[in-house]
């Protein structure tokens, strides 16, 4: 009843403390209540009963018996172990004491196990309906991911510099194989915060920027009209000195912005020329009331034969050494 491709080596610990019955019994009921509280998405839930037989084989009388004891397994004539679901038998074990049993009697004890199962499988779905939606925090996990194969190489880093990174600062196994379709990624860990950690990781290296998207930077320089911030890893964007407050700040200076500072800023966007970032601090703190974003003056329209600010184009006229300007003639070396 596991789940089909299920990539988990699963082992199931059942400490029986006293038995007065069938331990293996119990261990079917329980192990599938500890599957599901685990989180394994078993197909189905399984329930089992031991099934005993007292027969005398003067009279021909027997009884067959539910849910065993111990007594009734030492002197009965048969152990009749049955586990299933719903809709059938999924496992079954016998001992027996007696000659041979008839189709009557493995009918009866087939048909009793049945009810039996099917008043444990109530129980069991009254106390937990279904797997639950995620493993336990403490349960080992694995996870696969498929990678573009052009971030096969800012995964891993120089030397597996990256890589072994992830791997010290989560406490997961990294693994990276390059396979026709990607990069294929598994990461292993003991636990869900230690995968939580290392996937992170990889994402933030592996996704692509969104514009609108929130993010948690570093300053990595200053400059006169503003600050590049790393916002991704190996990504960083322009955080111009108009994006860092409502109010106008004169200089950098004022801004009180250091290299190394954790910032957070909002991609505004992404230059389809150039694919340069464009950030802002701004946008995420709240617009003082009754703001106006400053318009900037309209440049006047150039009339025929200007040239902004230098004024007419010369054609020609004195040198500045006195003479005049004519055609070139060739050059004498």
């Amino acid at each position: 009843m596991l789940p089909d491709n299920f990539p988990y080596c699963t082992r199931i610990v059942s400490d029986i403390l006293e038995s007065n019955g069938s331990s293996s019994m119990a261990t079917v009921c329980a192990g599938t209540l500890a599957l599901l509280d685990a989180g394994v998405p078993m197909k189905k839930p399984v329930s089992g009963i031991a099934m005993g037989l007292i027969a005398d084989g003067r009279d021909g009388k027997w009884a067959v018996l539910s849910d065993i004891l111990g007594d009734e397994d030492h002197l009965g004539d048969m152990d009749f172990k049955v586990t299933g679901t719903r809709d059938g038998i999924t496992a079954t074990q016998m001992d027996i004491k007696c000659d041979g049993l008839s189709y009557e009697i493995l009918e009866q004890a087939l048909n009793q196990a049945r009810d039996g199962r099917m008043h444990i499988l109530n129980i069991i779905e009254e106390t937990i309906p279904a797997p639950r939606e995620e493993y336990r925090p403490h349960v080992p996990r694995i996870v696969n991911m498929l990678i573009p194969k052009e971030l096969i190489g800012a995964v891993i880093g120089p030397g597996g510099k990256i890589i072994q990174g992830i791997q010290e600062e989560s406490g997961a196994t990294v693994s990276i194989d390059e396979i026709p379709e990607g990069g294929y990624i598994e990461v292993a860990a003991a636990n869900k915060a230690s995968i939580d950690r290392a996937l992170e990781m990889i994402n933030a290296i592996v996704a692509l920027p969104e514009e609108g998207k929130t993010y948690t930077g570093k300053v990595r320089s200053i400059l006169d009209f503003g600050a590049f911030v790393e916002f991704m890893p190996n990504r960083d964007g322009l955080l111009h000195i108009s994006e860092i407050s409502w109010d106008r700040l004169p200089d950098m200076e004022a801004a009180g912005l250091k290299e190394g500072d954790e910032v957070q800023v909002k991609l505004l966007e992404i230059d389809k020329k150039t694919g340069k970032y464009r950030l802002s601090m701004r946008a995420l703190q709240p617009k003082p009331e009754g703001w106006v974003e400053p318009q900037r003056a309209p440049r006047a329209p150039r009339k025929e034969g200007e040239r902004g600010d230098r004024g007419p184009r010369r054609e020609g006229g004195p040198r500045r050494d006195g003479g005049n300007r004519g055609p070139r003639g060739p050059r004498n070396d």
